[in-house]
Order: C-alpha cells, then structure tokens, then sequence
C-alpha cells in the first residue's frame, strides 16, 4: 500500500523556524516527483513548494521563496521542507504529495499528484 506520512508540524512563533518531512512507505521516492501544499481554513489547498525525482527541478510559490527550502533524501525515502521566517499567513494544514516521475512537471498545481498524506498542522502564532 503506497502512503505518505507528514510530520515536524506544530506551534511556532513568527520568525521561527520548522521543518517538515514526508516520509513514504510501500514504494520507492526516487522514481517520484513531490509537491508540498497547503490549506489554510477557509481557503483553497494551494502549491507550495516541488521538486523533480532527480531533485534538479524545484519550484516555490511567490509567497515562501526565500524563506522555505525544498529537499529530499533518497536513501531516507523522504522529502523535507526547511520553513524559517514563518509568518502568521503561513498556518495552515500541510500536505505533501506524489506522482510518478514521468507525470511530474514543475508546476505548483494539485494535478498532477496521485498521492497525498494526512497532512500535518503548522502555526505560527504569538
């Protein structure tokens, strides 16, 4: 059974720092591309972050480039996602997800991904 787990989210203060890994089981990370999304309430799941199989590929949304850095970790089977200077606008349920490295395309969109995680909440709040 392919699954994606999120973990590393919590409570933050503004300016802080986190780091979110997605880690998979049931199937091999290295043939798949990754996006980070995230979904505030209220409001629509919107692309973060992603990163090709090869990881050579990465794209950032406007409102985290600079502040948030996209990595994976081949042998570990997991992808990360470095947050520092978090705003409070960045709370939201995080979400990671995968498709096949030959569907990938860098492209902040829910399309293509096959599979997501559960999520894991990240606040950032004083």
């Amino acid at each position: 059974q392919l699954q994606l787990v999120e973990s590393g989210g919590g409570l933050v203060q503004p300016g802080g720092s986190l780091r979110l890994s997605c880690a998979a089981s049931g199937f091999t990370l290295d043939y798949y591309g990754i996006g980070w999304f995230r979904q505030a309430p209220g409001k629509e799941r919107e692309g973060v972050s992603c990163i090709s199989s090869s990881g050579n590929s990465i794209k950032y949304a406007d409102s985290v480039k600079g502040r948030f850095t996209i990595s994976r970790d081949n042998a570990k089977n997991t992808v990360y996602l470095q947050m520092n200077s978090l705003k409070p606008e960045d709370t939201a349920v995080y979400y990671c997800a995968a498709v096949a490295a030959s569907s990938w395309y860098s492209s902040l969109r829910k399309e293509p991904y096959d599979y997501w995680g559960q999520g894991t909440q990240v606040t950032v709040s004083s």
